[in-house]
């Protein structure tokens, strides 16, 4: 027997809207200090705007500590 589950109950929907946040690339590359060519990359993925959860799984930053 199967039964409905409602997403909101298992999620909690703050936390969902935080990541579901359209975000400016470039705006995304200042606050988070990526380099031009990084902010360049993730234009030429997602364009202008992304969600945040797209931005923070795809950018990448080179070790600071060695």
């Amino acid at each position: 027997m199967s039964t409905h589950i409602d997403v909101n109950q298992i999620n909690d929907d703050r936390q969902n809207d935080r990541l579901r946040e359209v975000w400016s690339v470039t705006e995304f590359s200042r606050r988070h200090r990526l380099e031009k060519d990084e902010e360049k990359r993730l234009l030429k993925l997602f364009g202008s705007f992304a969600t945040k959860q797209e931005l923070l799984s795809n950018a990448q930053r080179p070790c600071r500590f060695r």
